[in-house]
């Protein structure tokens, strides 16, 4: 049987096709833009991301025997805001993880609402990268685009919407949108209102490795797929890094450099840090981790090298976006 792997990455969607044992049959990616509308903004269009999965489903699938395929999995880019009108239209392009607009909001969090409470509401504090404070910057600077919002979803989450017309996101990347209450794994009624927000526009909450349906037939019948291929809840890049590279067992840690820079820190229970400088996370194995995250890893070494020293033949690789 066979098995397609989705990483929604900031720079490109990569697809896998791998066997019953894990073994990596075909690989394949697509490359798509990001916009910078303004100075510290980061923006991109959710149809772009789907346009890539499709362009490359064909690709990955092609000289393989489409009817053993029995399940879909998707990670990728946290924190990104994508919001549905009620007919299911994208009402604006994604704001992303290493966007900087939202300083004022992040700080109405941090010092008007509380750093204390915040912690209390969701495990975490406000950070410019959540998901929470691109709300409220909609709320403040859109207020037309946001009383049309009818789905607030993730980046990863909106493939999976794609795929199966189910409205769901798994605890891990919840945890990043500073709405969830990740010790008690449900979404923050006390969050939520302070951001205007309603119950019904928030995606049904899964673990990682949950079933949360099966494709649709229109795209069973377009890449001749079984009608049955099984679609799991995905987690958020950092959570499925850990779980690929064996960090799932208590007291466990594992370093990425990508665009971004983390530390991730395994916990088989809840843990918060005393100075909120860590954020406390749902993990993709069920349990939770601690983690330490700067908006620029590796990909400053790539600028040093090719816009500094112009030695793009020495960077190699470093700049390259890990998820």
């Amino acid at each position: 049987m066979y098995y397609i792997g989705i990483d929604l990455g900031t720079s490109a969607v990569k697809l896998l096709l791998v066997d019953d044992n894990g073994t990596i049959l075909n690989e394949v990616s697509r490359e798509y833009p990001m916009s910078f509308p303004h100075p510290g903004w980061s923006e991109q269009r959710p149809e772009d991301w789907w346009n890539a999965v499709e362009l490359e489903l064909l690709h990955l699938l092609q000289g393989f025997d489409h009817a053993k395929v029995r399940g879909i999995g998707a990670g990728g880019q946290m924190h990104g805001l994508v919001v549905l009108d009620k007919d299911d239209h994208v009402i604006r392009p994604a704001i992303l993880w290493n966007d900087g607009r939202t300083q004022k909001e992040t700080d109405y969090l941090n010092e008007v609402i509380g750093k204390k409470n915040l912690s209390h509401y969701t495990g975490n504090i406000a950070f410019a990268g959540f998901t929470a404070p691109k709300l409220l910057w909609m709320k403040n600077n859109e207020p037309d685009l946001f009383a049309k919002i009818n789905k607030i979803m993730l980046p990863k989450d909106y493939i999976n919407y794609c795929l199966t017309g189910n409205f769901t996101t798994d605890y891990s990347d919840a945890s990043g949108t500073l709405l969830l209450d990740v010790a008690h794994k449900c979404w923050s009624r006390e969050m939520l209102k302070i951001c205007s927000l309603r119950m019904e526009q928030m995606p049904a909450l899964y673990e990682s490795y949950a079933p949360i349906g099966t494709i649709k037939k229109e795209i069973a019948e377009k890449y001749e797929l079984p009608e049955n291929v099984i679609v799991c809840a995905g987690a958020g890049d950092n959570a499925a890094a850990a779980v690929g590279c064996g960090a799932v067992s208590g007291n466990m840690c594992n370093i990425s450099l990508g665009t971004s820079g983390t530390v991730f820190i395994t916990s088989d229970e809840m843990k918060v840090d005393s100075q909120n400088a860590l954020h406390s996370f749902a993990h993709a194995n069920g349990k939770y981790h601690l983690m330490g995250c700067i908006l620029s890893g590796a990909s400053c070494n790539s600028w040093w090298m090719d816009q500094i020293l112009r030695s793009k033949g020495l960077s190699g690789s470093a700049g390259r976006d890990q998820g």
